[in-house]
């Protein structure tokens, strides 16, 4: 059964949604990542406030995978750069879980089969591609 966000929860995850953009932005860029533009589309806090899931849009999209495990590894850093940053609006730092959100691109995807670009009547090899495992 999925709850309705409460405003405490909404409100501590765009705080820390505003918080990160910087944060993964300024670390991709100083860490020698120039063109990567590193969104963070939506973060969910738990309802104890203990764990935060963290879903990032990436730019190219094909260094999504990379970055995201490159952020997981730097997560201790980054959780306490994110607590010296809201330390006033929050008493404990959530755990944070990184994940890559691929609703863009599987928008993007759903758009091209509707312009016809993936039609699978004139291209019956793309068939093999939807059917289900």
């Amino acid at each position: 059964m999925k709850t309705e966000e409460s405003q405490r929860q909404k409100k501590i995850g765009s705080v820390l949604q505003r918080d990160l953009v910087d944060i993964l932005q300024t670390a991709a860029t100083q860490g020698g990542m120039r063109g990567v533009i590193i969104s963070v589309s939506k973060v969910s806090v738990t309802v104890d406030l203990s764990v935060a899931k963290v879903y990032l849009s990436i730019f190219p999209n094909d260094k999504a995978k990379e970055l995201v495990e490159g952020i997981k590894s730097n997560q201790p850093f980054i959780r306490h750069e994110l607590a010296q940053r809201t330390k006033n609006q929050l008493r404990r730092m959530p755990q944070l879980y990184f994940f890559v959100d691929d609703s863009l691109e599987h928008i993007d995807k759903i758009e091209q089969s509707l312009k016809g670009i993936d039609n699978p009547l004139k291209d019956p090899d793309l068939l093999g591609k939807r059917k289900k495992s």
